[in-house]
């Protein structure tokens, strides 16, 4: 039995690719977020992506160097009329980079709980506009880029012969107007080329000096200056949501491969949507979930871990509350298993779990067959425990935590005694009436064949 190589699908090539990374090292890149508002949990999906992956090449023995950036520039315009960090600094009369502090922070905490390891770096756009002011005087040099008529540079679409190899989409059939990318363009000799850099004009926020005049970076030569510069110009695997494709992806292949002369990028891949009850989250459906959310129902943070273990990454999901409730009982059961089969820190290696894990992270694969290692009796305790920490190298989900005991109140003990009582002497309607109570207090109820038991939600 043995741990194999992680295949992965490549968004490029839409086929496996193998990861064997260089020296033993594999150099990731993954988009992080926009600091103007907190990560949602569709975005924390696509971060726990990269966490998942990391950890499977680490099983297989592979070491990683994991870069995620930081946007926290105002640059994006999606909504074609007003700039996110300046928008939101606009609303709530707070500096733009304080606002970009305070949510940078929440989303480092958001991780932590998450139990997704920390990134080797989280380059801030701010702080890397010499590299991109470079990176952007390469291409004009290299005559990939051109400053426009309105002053503002741009970078030429046609001079990049491979543009669409990525998303699919061709030159020749855009159509002006892309998402994500600023109106006020006049200056471009065609609709699909786009900013590299913008002129500030009225804008007096955000904005840094450069060759070409006061202004600030277009989104993508971000990711292109700093995947290049911290990952020595080679990237193993560059991962993102799938709304990144294209153009975000599309547009940094082009810039990254003419700044590189080679195929900077190995594989890419992309996480797929999420939905939440059937419905995309949006601020307008007022369904926008947040990990904080989760908390606040007394779930465990981990539980959303749980839930999106169960789809694959790559496969549109919907989440609902009933899911991460059921997350939250499981995770609740497998850490009594584990507390209740002693302390070794031994792992046992399991072949399925490995196989699923290493074969285009398949973890709902391996998720199940931790639910079938649970229910065989064939399986002694310590050895049962010894397999679930081996998959817990990669699932995260602290199983070997142990479970929480709090002592009940005398008033909760009462409660407790006269559902046993009720239920011996069948007063059914009486028993319902106080495991309503024991809930409301925070308690789950079950009744088995041993009788009553309960557990802190």
């Amino acid at each position: 039995m043995s741990t194999g190589s992680l295949s992965i699908y490549d968004t490029k090539s839409k086929s496996l690719h193998t990861i064997a990374g260089t020296d033993g090292v594999v150099r990731i890149y993954c988009c992080g977020p926009t600091v103007y508002r907190d990560a949602h949990v569709g975005n924390l999906r696509t971060f726990l992506l990269s966490d998942l992956i990391s950890r499977t090449l680490q099983m297989t023995g592979l070491d990683v160097s994991l870069v995620q950036n930081i946007t926290d520039v105002g640059h994006m315009a999606d909504d074609f009329e007003e700039d996110k960090m300046l928008a939101e600094s606009a609303k709530t009369k707070v500096d733009p980079f304080q606002i970009a502090r305070t949510f940078e922070d929440r989303f480092h905490i958001d991780l932590e709980r998450l139990n997704i390891e920390p990134a080797a770096s989280y380059p801030r756009a701010s702080e890397k506009m010499a590299e991109m002011i470079t990176a952007i005087e390469k291409l004009i040099a290299m005559k990939r880029a051109y400053v426009g008529s309105d002053g503002s540079v741009y970078f030429d679409a046609t001079s990049f012969p491979t543009y669409g190899a990525l998303s699919g989409n061709k030159l020749d059939s855009l159509q002006p107007g892309h998402r994500y990318e600023f109106t006020d363009e006049g200056g471009k000799r065609f609709h699909a080329d786009w900013a590299l850099w913008k002129l500030a004009g009225a804008r007096t926020q955000m904005i840094w000096d450069s060759p070409w005049g006061a202004g600030f970076p277009g989104w993508h030569i971000e990711c292109s200056a700093m995947s290049i510069e911290l990952l020595d110009a080679h990237v193993d695997l560059h991962l993102g949501g799938i709304d990144l494709r294209f153009p975000h992806h599309e547009n940094e292949r082009a810039q990254s491969n003419s700044l590189t002369g080679n195929e900077t990028v190995d594989t890419w891949v992309h996480g797929e949507h999420l939905l939440f009850e059937g419905r995309k989250m949006s601020k307008s459906a007022g369904n926008v979930v947040l990990l904080q959310d989760v908390i606040d129902r007394g779930l465990d943070p981990l539980s959303l871990r749980f839930a999106l273990l169960e789809n694959r990454y790559r496969s549109q999901m919907d989440l609902s509350w009933a899911s991460l409730e059921a997350a939250h009982s499981t995770l609740k059961r497998w850490r009594q298993l584990l507390s209740n089969a002693g302390t070794s820190a031994e792992m046992k290696f399991d072949q399925e779990v490995s196989d699923a894990l290493t074969t285009d992270l398949d973890t709902p694969r391996a998720m199940q067959r931790i639910r079938t290692i649970e229910k065989d009796s064939t399986i002694g305790a310590l050895d049962k425990r010894a397999l679930f920490l081996f998959a817990d190298q990669v699932f995260g989900l602290d199983l070997d935590r142990g479970v929480e005991q709090r002592e009940v109140s005398s008033e909760i003990q009462a409660l407790l005694d006269a559902r046993i009582t009720a239920r011996a002497e069948k007063n059914w309607s009486l028993s319902d009436s106080l495991r309503d109570q024991l809930t409301n207090a925070g308690l789950e109820i079950n009744d088995g064949a041993e009788g009553q038991s309960w557990s802190w939600k």
